[in-house]
């Protein structure tokens, strides 16, 4: 039959089907984009990671409750690959991660997160410097998220204490914390199975903390009450705030 009619038109229409629903694909992300990350692909990704966490991880639609404008530290529990993921579907605004800085040069990806942003962790020759950078950051208003269990870290995982630089940064920039809690993700302590897992996700926000007040200690304590769900509220109840 190709050879009566010809191959190339054919051809012809199997691009031009692709060609349109790559470009009704590009709409929907963009449609779907609720954040200026500074670039046309970037916003196309916002987008396309919106309706992944909303449509096929079932991710509640309430966004985060952060200002429009001012410093802030975004934190969560750890528990997937899933996590970050979740955290930038969920932000009416870009954040900034810190991130693990063998995780920061993974092939394919340091391209993606330099251009967010991210803030690169040399843990063990001079993590300092990472918390100035994101210092500075909250300093010229913009937020910052970083998961402070240090890795990922299941509820039936043995006790861990969290990492000091998220009361540091607090109590220097005097910026509030944004705890959450994420639950409900399928194929948890996993990072690829996380992603491929269907999952039916929910966020609990806590009014922010201010630890300008507050002892490292203490700026502690209420960060770990809130990421292990000893004190968190639905997003239903902080509708508004």
């Amino acid at each position: 039959m190709l050879a009566e009619i010809g191959l190339w038109p054919f051809l012809i229409g199997i691009a031009a089907a692709g060609w349109w629903g790559w470009r009704q694909g590009l709409r929907a992300c963009e449609a779907a984009n609720e954040v200026d990350w500074g670039g046309r692909w970037l916003n196309r990704l916002d987008g396309l990671n919106r309706l992944y966490c909303r449509r096929f991880h079932r991710l509640d639609s309430d966004l985060l409750p952060l200002p429009s404008q001012g410093g802030g530290l975004v934190v969560a529990n750890h528990i997937s690959g899933l996590d970050p993921l979740l955290l930038v579907a969920a932000s009416p605004r870009p954040l900034r991660f810190l991130i693990a800085r063998d995780q920061y040069r993974r092939f394919g990806f340091q391209w993606l997160f330099r251009a967010m942003k991210c803030i690169p962790v040399d843990r063990d020759r001079r993590p300092e410097k990472a918390l100035r950078e994101a210092l500075l950051a909250l300093h010229a208003g913009e937020v910052v998220a970083l998961f402070p269990q240090g890795g990922i870290h299941l509820d039936t995982d043995p006790p861990r204490p969290l990492k000091k630089g998220v009361a540091w940064l607090a109590i220097r920039s005097n910026a509030p914390i944004y705890g959450l809690r994420i639950e409900g993700v399928e194929g948890q302590g996993q990072i690829l199975g996380a992603l491929l897992l269907r999952s039916r996700v929910s966020l609990h926000y806590s009014p922010p903390i201010a630890c300008a007040s507050l002892s490292r200690e203490e700026c502690l304590s209420e960060v770990a009450q809130i990421i292990e769900g000893r004190k968190w509220r639905s997003p239903q109840v902080l509708q508004g705030v």
